[in-house]
């Protein structure tokens, strides 16, 4: 297959899952290339996501490895299948690759968790209310950037409104509730946006009030994305200079517990309802 100059999350994720597989197995690159029946190089990009794998690959390298977890090799085997062209790629050389990868997870995930702490998630921010977000970056967006991660942001929020959307809890610091990007009307707008989508079927809301005093990861927005299998979970760390994702082993199992501590001290969704109509009724 044509070797790929770029990869994309995802076809580093395969490669990268191929290479845990090999590396449980106990077998060196050159083992397995002669397994497989290929140079050492041809293992070594495809485990860096330069060389596209097919699915009947996956499953080959898995009897090689003597893989027995059928579950996370079938999912493997789906993942790797995955081609052609999303919606993302129009905004390819116009937005982060981390942003267009972003999209791409989102997209694919089975199931996703948030914590938020300054900002409302991205995919409940109204226009109003991403528009103000936006127009305080450093630095300061020309109005072309301006409308291209406008747009951007808009198109992520569809995900929602797929035939089969992943199942969301977004878990909302009051600090986030309260900052009025925008101002007092945009802000209003925007909480009355959150409770809307509070009703869908999908999306979960809960607050974390200042009263649930400190707890893990207080300092950082995470979001957690589900995979069909655990394996092929997802987090993605927010920060003032760009996105970063993790899928080690440990990590999932680290945000996993802190995500369970901090949803225990967030509002139920019936409370967090109550409190975010208080919070607007204010503005």
């Amino acid at each position: 297959m044509p070797q790929k100059a770029a990869p994309t999350a995802r076809q580093r994720r395969v490669g990268a899952e191929l290479r845990k597989m090999r590396e449980h197995a106990g077998m060196n690159v050159a083992r397995a290339g002669e397994q497989l029946g290929a140079d050492r190089t041809r293992i070594s990009n495809m485990e860096a996501g330069r060389l596209g794998v097919s699915d009947e690959r996956i499953r080959m390298l898995a009897g090689i490895y003597a893989c027995s977890d059928q579950a996370y090799v079938d999912a493997l085997a789906a993942m790797a299948s995955e081609r052609g062209r999303g919606w993302w790629d129009e905004y390819e050389g116009k937005m982060a690759a981390t942003a267009l990868d972003l999209a791409e997870l989102e997209l694919r995930a089975v199931s996703l968790r948030a914590v938020q702490i300054m900002h409302i998630p991205g995919l409940l921010q109204t226009e109003d209310y991403a528009k103000a977000v936006f127009s305080i970056a450093e630095p300061e967006p020309t109005p072309a950037q301006l409308r291209v991660s406008l747009s951007f942001r808009l198109r992520r929020r569809d995900v929602l409104d797929r035939d089969d959307p992943p199942s969301c809890t977004f878990l909302i610091h009051e600090a986030a509730l309260r900052m009025e990007f925008g101002g007092a009307k945009v802000a209003r707008g925007q909480l009355e946006s959150v409770l809307e989508a509070s009703e869908r079927d999908n999306v979960t809301v809960r607050a974390i009030p200042f009263s649930a005093g400190g707890f893990p990861h207080a300092g950082a927005s995470v979001t957690y994305m589900y995979g069909v299998v655990p394996q092929l979970d997802t987090v993605q760390l927010d920060a003032p200079t760009g996105v970063m994702f993790l899928d080690g082993e440990t990590h999932l199992v680290n945000y996993r517990r802190i995500l369970d501590r901090t949803e225990e001290l967030s509002l139920t969704p019936e409370d967090t309802r109550d409190f975010i109509l208080a919070i607007a009724q204010r503005l």
